[in-house]
């Protein structure tokens, strides 16, 4: 999650979050608020449904997140928790409902809420034990959880709080049928909040029908540019021949940590990654020839610093939320302006800086130039470098004595079985790669800033907790 270094902007608790959850989110090195939380916590803690607008990176994990933990722990208009979901957050991909579940479950940490993440490809009788233990806050992709509440496994009816997560890449991957089909199946008075990073005319109308009085908020001005200005873009023109070993030079460059390469097919993905870790480099692989498992261990193992480069296809990086990320490179030219987007706006997050490279293949010179001319990047003639170019190595800091291999063959991360690697060389290769911090329980006793509620426990199997407000 984001680390706020704007200390200019005020911070959850004088916002009026509960001291457990701003306590949990100190402990992540996360005091002060983004655009988009500064503007969305007021009017979401007061139950108002919510459009918000802001890109992937700027932080509306949390604009929302933190909001649904405050009132699912103690809002005056929310029942007493008692093991049936009191929110439900939909997701566009199984790997964003676990980053999200993920984020959640570590600010929830010093309150008795418990968060579980549903998904196809996962046994149902599996996720129907959880549900019936007792849960709190769902949050899954939409064929499952609608799958799951027409069997009668997930009740929805004590749903207080709806979260439509990235709801412009639900219309693109073909779920709004079925998101539809739950927002039906909501027929009592419950707050929702909508984020999408753009507002197509079919996201517009589901916020129409389903959204009560909804406050539209924008994290950044309408004519703001698409792509971060944190991220240096790095654009150039590379033989279909030489890119592998392009690939291998840009790797070696100087404070580099996390990269994601993106790959046009699966089978390009998988024949990179396999190219790459043939020369010694930590790479994993996520594309849709994969089972979910081995997708899983490759995502675990890049967010968890055990290899620093993910090769991927773009449906498949859908959903990838990694804030550390310090490199992105497209391997092959995206389709299209917004694909291009949405790629780099994976590196130079949250106020971070990034690097953005893309190898233009002399096959690729017009596809580019439609994506410049759309973007106004003004550079529809990317020079033509070699992967022996200086002005390579000068542009992204590549030391002058980096070779195309870097040391012995090592196995791809989650492709074939029994894969894995060794943790990421700490000198060049790794830089950027900050260790995970333990997780402590607290005191669950709470003060909260500026509401004032009347005092109450909760009690069930997780024990009690006693709030106090002031």
């Amino acid at each position: 999650m984001k680390v706020s270094s704007n200390k200019d902007q005020p911070t959850f608790f004088e916002l009026g979050v509960a001291i457990e959850i701003t306590n949990a989110l100190a402990q992540q090195g996360i005091i002060h608020t983004f655009a988009i939380q500064e503007q969305t916590l007021p009017i979401a803690l007061d139950g108002r449904d919510i459009i918000g607008q802001a890109r992937t990176g700027m932080g509306k994990t949390y604009g929302f997140g933190i909001p649904l933990l405050d009132r699912v722990f103690d809002a005056a208009d929310i029942a007493e928790l008692d093991g049936t979901p009191r929110a439900l957050v939909v997701t566009p991909t199984r790997e964003l409902a676990i980053q999200v579940s993920t984020d959640l479950t570590k600010a929830a940490m010093f309150t008795p809420i418990r968060v579980t993440t549903v998904y196809g490809g996962r046994p149902i009788d599996e996720q129907r034990a959880v549900l019936d233990d007792g849960v709190d806050v769902v949050v899954g992709t939409p064929g499952r959880l609608l799958d799951l509440h027409k069997r009668g496994i997930l009740r929805l009816d004590h749903v207080a709080i709806l979260v439509l997560d990235e709801a412009d890449e639900m219309l693109d991957l073909g779920f709004f049928p079925d998101v539809e089909k739950l927002l039906a199946a909501l027929t009592h008075r419950h707050q929702t909040m909508l984020f999408s990073a753009t507002m197509p005319g079919p996201v517009l109308t589901l916020a129409r029908e389903f959204l009560h009085q909804p406050v539209h908020i924008r994290a950044e001005n309408v004519d703001a540019p698409q792509t971060h200005t944190t991220t240096n873009q790095v654009v150039f023109q590379s033989h279909h021949l030489d890119k592998k070993a392009t690939c291998a030079k840009i790797l070696q460059a100087n404070n580099r940590g996390k990269t994601i390469i993106f790959a046009r097919t699966k089978r390009s993905a998988a024949d990179l990654a396999t190219d790459l870790a043939k020369r010694g480099f930590s790479v994993g692989a996520v594309h849709g020839d994969l089972g979910q498992a081995a997708r899983e261990t490759s995502l675990n193992a890049f967010r968890a610093n055990r290899v620093d480069i993910l090769v991927a296809t773009d449906v498949a990086a859908r959903g990838i939320d990694v804030d550390d990320v310090t490199h992105v490179i497209n391997f092959q030219t995206p389709d299209d302006p917004m694909t291009y987007v949405h790629r780099i706006g994976r590196t130079g997050r949250a106020g971070h800086s990034g690097t953005a490279v893309t190898l233009v293949g002399y096959d690729e010179l017009q596809k580019w130039r439609i994506i410049n001319d759309e973007l106004q990047l003004d550079n529809p003639e990317p020079p033509p470098w070699f992967s022996t170019s200086p002005e390579l190595f000068s542009a992204l800091d590549i030391p002058e004595d980096a070779t195309d291999t870097i040391g012995a063959s090592k196995r791809v991360y989650g492709l074939g079985p029994g894969a894995g690697l060794a943790k990421p060389r700490g000198a060049r290769n790794a830089r950027g790669a900050q260790s995970g911090r333990n997780q402590r329980s607290g005191d669950s006793r709470r003060t909260h800033g500026s509401r004032s509620y009347n005092n109450h426990s909760h009690n069930n199997s997780r024990g009690n907790s006693r709030t106090t407000r002031r």
